[in-house]
């Protein structure tokens, strides 16, 4: 079997001969430290990307099969993004940046976490129209100027070869179609806190915006695929959740997101793509609900966190409805090898009711140990075959 024909099998609980082995990437800096200590060219941590040759490369050396987040991405949200630049540098070299969502972040010297939001553009009426409705208008060029990575790792865009490249039925790979962000880059623009302002202060504004944005991603979906191309699974991101649950009211996001869920995922199947995953960190519980109800089947990478997230607890609620992709928790790769067992031994108790690929929780972070990760994939392929 393929790689194709195993993922396909796996998520529809068919049988299959071996179990895929997969990651989600890399941090930037963690390629750049292993580059630093030898055990992988510069090159590769200078070029890697999703999918790309040197992606392929370094999941050889280490064990891998493949990245598991292979998408055409059409070009959607914002277009064209805002101009990043720097607003304010403060004494102690921190700096104000105006970045490509329009929000004002704090980029504190040697920081590796998240910035910090510390203002946005987007707070009422005026500034939606003046600045980020003209950015999100719709245009067949947010597809056929979209690159594809075909095989080798060479980008084509969309409509000088790439549209042929996806029309083929003969690839070995699996293959996802980009879908958007129904919510999460609205909480981007917004900022968390602004989003939940202005469903209270200007809640037909705030299904504006909602709709707005949904409407480019069903356009570009829908544009894709009526030319041909093929793909295995339709994928959303989202990214709206934290340890203790929802950026957003369960009910809220039934009501006013769901819907589009349901809009874009019926297209996908009208297509013959049935499976459908979103990448959602954090407690996603309260949410899966609304994403099931909509299409939405298969959650990934199932963030283990601090509150244990697993595909088991969520099998005994929707049993055969709900797959996964993920769930190693990444975390084990910082610690010893003692710690990779005990992960592997876990994990792998959760593979034979079908339904679900191992793979870590997340791109793999600089405190991972090189060893470590060579590690899993070694024992990974002893016992998966």
């Amino acid at each position: 079997m393929t790689n194709r024909e195993r993922v396909k099998n796996i998520l529809h609980y068919k049988d299959y001969d071996r179990m895929p082995l997969v990651h989600f990437g890399f941090w930037t800096e963690t390629l750049q430290l292993w580059a630093s200590q030898g055990h992988i060219r510069k090159e590769i941590a200078e070029n890697w990307g999703d999918g790309n040759s040197f992606d392929d490369e370094i999941s050889s050396i280490l064990g891998f099969d493949f990245n598991w987040y292979c998408v055409f991405h059409p070009k959607l949200g914002l277009w064209p993004s805002f101009e990043s630049k720097i607003i304010e540098e403060l004494p102690d070299g921190t700096k104000k940046i105006l970045n490509a969502e329009g929000v004002i972040t704090l980029h504190r010297p040697g920081a590796g976490s998240i910035p910090a939001d510390v203002d946005h553009l987007l707070k009422d009426r005026k500034s939606w129209d003046a600045l980020y409705l003209p950015k999100l208008q719709w245009h067949p060029d947010r597809v056929f100027k979209a690159d594809v990575r075909i095989n080798s790792g060479e980008k084509i865009p969309f409509d000088r070869g790439g549209m042929e490249f996806l029309k083929s039925d003969e690839r070995q790979f699996h293959y996802g179609l980009y879908c958007g962000s129904l919510y999460g880059w609205i909480r981007n623009w917004l900022t968390m806190e602004g989003a939940c302002y202005l469903l209270v202060d200007d809640e037909v504004l705030f299904d504006e915006i909602v709709e707005t944005n949904a409407e480019i991603c069903y356009q570009a979906v829908k544009t894709v695929l009526e030319t041909g191309a093929k793909f295995d699974f339709g994928h959303f991101w989202e990214d709206i959740c934290f340890k203790n649950g929802p950026l957003i009211a369960p009910d809220v996001f039934r009501k006013k997101i769901g819907p589009y869920y349901r809009k874009i995922c019926d297209l996908l199947n009208k297509y013959d793509i049935d499976i459908v995953s979103v990448d959602c960190d954090g407690w996603i519980d309260a949410l899966i609900p609304t994403w099931l109800e909509n299409g939405v089947n298969t959650m990934f990478p199932i963030e283990v966190g601090t509150w244990g997230a697993s595909i088991e607890q969520w099998r005994k609620k929707y049993g055969r409805d709900i797959r996964g992709v993920g769930g190693v928790n990444k975390i084990v790769f910082s610690k010893d090898k003692k710690a990779v067992d005990e992960e592997i031994k876990r994990v792998c108790k959760l593979i034979e009711p079908g339904g679900y690929i191992p793979c870590p929780d997340h791109r793999i972070p600089p405190d991972a140990k090189w060893e470590n990760v060579v590690y899993y994939c070694e024992q990974m392929r002893k016992i998966l075959g």
